[in-house]
């Protein structure tokens, strides 16, 4: 079998006048930098993948790839090899650095020798397939990233039809997003909304029934079948859900807390909640 080695020269050396070779001062490495940070507006929703792992699940679920840039001293393994062939053709632009500049960007202890900039593939409403039973969940005014990537691995684990998100407070690229959702923020159909109000009457034109997560509710989430189109609403780690929600039909939910805490961190809420949604619809718990 030919060698990593023998693979990598020959690949650098037809394509070498189309991959650009740059260090760090360079404005792609910047840009690298900016994202990774979160520190500059991004109205084209770019995000940054690292490693094999990361390389592999965009290429399963067919991500728009803007920039590739990897470090041949770095690429030892065919696994590694085989992405940076099918990266090059993805990618709009393919840029070649030096294991220093390389390691100014890479947040891994074990870089694998690939880093790309991608499009987040932010859904419409006609991506969500309406059918008799559907589980949407709405956050509203999430502020923590970690808890969206969280809620969003929670919802691909469960099966659900979709995230809806309004009164933004976090950017669906937020490096904690992508990380933490471990791949599914490319596999839910994520929507974003202008406003409360039009998130909320899009789910009742669509006979969504309302289910808001509210520690006032007096029943508990368990009480209830989840039959039909189901929206469950989760407020912010601050404010909780915002009035718009409680006009009109809905219902209340609580989980009950039998300590001293009052509440749970809305990802772990929103992920018990969805899942008893979720396993009563499929069958996996009788419904009452």
């Amino acid at each position: 079998m030919e060698n990593v080695e023998n693979r990598l020269r020959d690949f650098m050396e037809k394509n070498k006048h189309e991959i650009e070779f740059i260090g760090a001062q360079n404005g792609k490495i910047k840009e690298v930098v900016a994202l990774i940070n979160n520190t500059k507006p991004n109205k084209n929703h770019l995000f940054v993948i690292d490693g094999i792992w990361a390389h592999e699940k965009a290429l399963n679920n067919g991500l728009e790839v803007d920039s590739f840039i990897f470090c041949e001293e770095i690429i030892t393994s065919h696994e590694g090899m085989n992405l940076v062939e099918e990266f090059f053709k993805l990618a709009k632009k393919t840029y070649c650095v030096s294991l220093k500049t390389f390691m100014k960007i890479c947040e891994k202890d074990d870089p694998k020798g690939m880093i790309s900039i991608c499009k987040f593939p932010l859904a419409s409403l006609d991506d969500i397939p309406l059918r008799k039973d559907n589980i949407i969940i709405v956050l509203d005014g999430l502020e923590i990233p970690g808890n969206v990537g969280t809620i969003l691995r929670t919802c691909d684990g469960a099966k659900i039809d979709g995230v809806f998100i309004c009164n933004r407070r976090a950017r669906i690229t937020h490096p904690k997003i992508i990380k933490g959702s471990m791949g599914a923020a490319f596999t839910i159909p994520v929507v974003e909304f202008a406003s409360v109000e039009e998130c909320r009457d899009w789910l009742r034109k669509k006979n969504f029934e309302l289910y808001l997560a509210d520690t006032r509710a007096e029943k508990h989430y368990f009480e209830y079948d989840y039959s039909g189109r189901v929206a469950i609403i989760m407020g912010s780690e601050r404010y909780g859900i915002t009035k718009p929600w409680y006009e009109g039909k809905y219902n209340m939910i609580s989980i009950p807390m039998l300590g001293q805490c009052d509440s749970l961190n809305v990802a772990i809420a929103t992920t018990i909640v969805a899942y008893e949604a979720s396993m009563k619809q499929n069958g996996f718990i009788k419904k009452r």
